[in-house]
C-alpha cells in the first residue's frame, strides 16, 4: 500500500484546490497513469500514480488541500499487469471492418495536420479523457484521424450491445442551449466554490484597482496595411513556416519596437525604486477554461513574426488544455490582450501586476475616415492602452500609443527600428 501525496506546484503555495479526479474509487490504475488535477492560484497541475494497483480516494473534488497531504492510497497487491489488461482488451475489441464503398474524407489540410504529428487541436469535437489525449500524442494521432477512421469502421452487434449498456450513463447537452426547458421558470440556485485560480485572480485585480494610479488612453488603428499583407501572403506564410499570420504577432512586434523609445511602459515599481528592463517579455492574455491566464513571450524583441506566431499558437494550446506551467506564465513586462475575438468594441484594460501598462485590442469594424481630404471606408480598430499614472506620465502614454500606431499602420518601419527607411538609408 503507498500513500499519493500532492505535490508542491512552487514556492510560497501551502494549498491547492482538488479541481477533479480521473479516476474513479476502487479503479485499478497503471504507473504513471494521470489519475487527477490540482489547481493552484498560479496554474492546473496533474497528479499521477507512483505504482499499479487498486485506488481508494480520501478527498473530494473541490476540497482545499495543504501541499504534502494524502489524497488517495494505491493497493499494490491487487495491481494487474499491463500485458494482462491489454489481452482482455483487446478480446474485447471489436473487429474493424471496413466497408468496400469506405473513401477518405479528410481534407487536404487535415492530412497535414495528421502528418505533421500534432497533438490533438485544442478545441475539438471528441470527449477524449487527458490519459487517452497523452496516448494519442505519443502515438502522433489527431482527433481528426481518429473521426475519420470512425467515420469508416462498420458498426457491429458488440458495438450496438455497448451503446445500448452506456447510453444512459451520459447525459446528453441540448442541442440549442438558449432554447433548452430546463432554463428559467424556477427559483432555484446553484452554489460552486470558486477555484483558487479564480480566487487568487480576484484578489490581484481588486489589489490593483486599490493600490495603482491607473489611467487609460485610446486611438484607433486603420488596418488596411496589415490586411493587406495577410492577404497577399498568408497562404505563403503557413506552407512555408505551418502556422498562420494573425493580427498578434504584428501587435507583438509593434509594442516590443514602440518600448524601445519608451522605456517607462516597460518598467516596473519595486518599494521606492523605478526597474528598467532592457528586454521585453510580452504576456499574451489567454481565456482557458480555468480562467484568464497569462503565458509570456521571453525576449519577444528578438522573435521574428514566425516565431512570434508559434509561440503563441503553443502557449495558447497549453492554456486551454490545462498543460501550461507556472514558469510560463512568471515575469512579464508588458501584456497584451485582445477582446476583439470576443466582439469588444472598446474596454479598459485592468493591469497585470507589477506590470506598468497593458494594450488592449479590439474588434475590427469598416467605418468612414478622412483620407487625404477624402472620405473612404476602412477596416479600423479602437486600441486602449492602461498606465499606473505612478510611473508612466501621460505624454508617455500617449506617445507611446501613437508609434504603435505608426507602426501598424506602415509595417515597414517594424523593420527599420520605428523608422522610416528613407531615415534609416540617410543616418538620421
Amino acid at each position: 500500500m503507498i500513500e499519493i501525496k500532492v505535490p508542491s506546484p512552487g514556492e510560497s503555495i501551502t494549498q491547492v484546490q482538488l479541481a477533479s479526479w480521473l479516476v474513479a474509487d476502487g479503479d485499478i490504475v497503471e504507473k504513471d497513469q494521470e489519475i487527477a488535477e490540482i489547481d493552484s492560484d498560479k496554474a492546473t497541475l496533474t497528479v499521477s500514480a507512483e505504482e499499479s494497483g487498486q485506488i481508494k480516494l480520501m478527498a473530494g473534488e473541490g476540497d482545499t488541500i495543504d501541499v504534502g497531504s494524502v489524497i488517495c492510497s494505491i493497493d499494490t497487491s491487487k495491481a494487474v499487469e499491463k500485458k494482462a489488461v491489454e489481452t482482455i482488451v483487446n478480446e474485447q475489441k471489436p473487429v474493424v471492418e471496413k466497408t468496400s464503398g469506405a473513401t477518405n474524407e479528410i481534407g487536404e489540410d487535415k492530412v497535414k495536420q495528421e502528418d505533421s504529428g500534432k497533438p490533438i487541436a485544442d478545441e475539438g469535437i471528441l470527449n477524449i479523457s487527458p490519459l487517452a489525449a497523452k496516448m494519442m500524442e505519443e502515438n502522433n494521432m489527431t482527433e481528426d484521424g481518429l473521426i475519420d477512421f470512425l467515420k469508416q469502421y462498420r458498426i457491429g452487434k458488440k458495438d450496438i450491445h455497448f451503446f445500448l449498456s452506456e447510453k444512459d450513463k451520459i447525459k446528453p447537452e441540448p442541442s440549442n442551449p438558449q432554447s433548452d426547458s430546463s432554463w428559467g421558470g424556477t427559483r432555484d440556485k446553484d452554489r460552486k466554490k470558486m477555484s483558487m485560480l479564480r480566487t487568487k485572480l480576484a484578489e490581484r485585480l481588486v489589489s490593483v484597482k486599490q493600490e495603482t494610479a491607473m489611467l487609460t488612453t485610446f486611438n484607433e488603428v486603420n488596418m488596411t496595411p496589415i490586411m493587406e499583407i495577410r492577404k497577399k501572403h498568408k497562404e505563403h506564410f503557413k506552407e512555408k513556416h505551418g502556422v498562420g499570420l494573425g493580427f498578434m504577432s504584428f501587435f507583438t512586434k509593434a509594442v516590443t519596437e514602440a518600448l524601445q523609445y519608451f522605456p517607462a511602459v516597460n518598467a516596473q515599481i519595486d518599494g521606492n525604486e523605478i526597474v528598467y528592463h532592457d528586454y521585453a517579455d510580452i504576456g499574451i492574455a489567454v481565456s482557458s477554461p480555468k480562467g484568464l491566464v497569462v503565458p509570456v513571450l521571453r525576449n519577444a524583441e528578438q522573435m521574428s513574426l514566425m516565431e512570434i506566431e508559434t509561440n503563441i499558437k503553443e502557449l495558447a494550446i497549453k492554456a486551454r488544455n490545462g498543460k501550461i506551467t507556472i514558469d510560463e506564465m512568471m515575469g512579464g513586462t508588458y501584456t497584451i490582450t485582445n477582446g476583439g475575438v470576443f466582439g469588444s468594441m472598446l474596454s479598459t484594460p485592468i493591469l497585470n501586476p507589477p506590470q506598468s501598462a497593458i494594450l488592449g485590442m479590439h474588434n475590427i469594424v469598416e467605418r468612414p475616415i478622412a483620407v487625404n481630404g477624402k472620405v473612404e471606408i476602412h477596416p479600423m480598430m479602437y486600441v486602449a492602452m492602461s498606465y499606473d499614472h505612478r510611473i508612466i506620465d501621460g505624454k508617455e502614454s500617449v506617445g507611446f500609443l501613437v508609434k504603435v500606431k505608426e507602426m501598424l499602420e506602415d509595417p515597414a518601419k517594424m523593420l527599420f527600428g520605428g523608422k522610416d527607411g528613407v531615415e534609416v538609408l540617410l543616418g538620421l
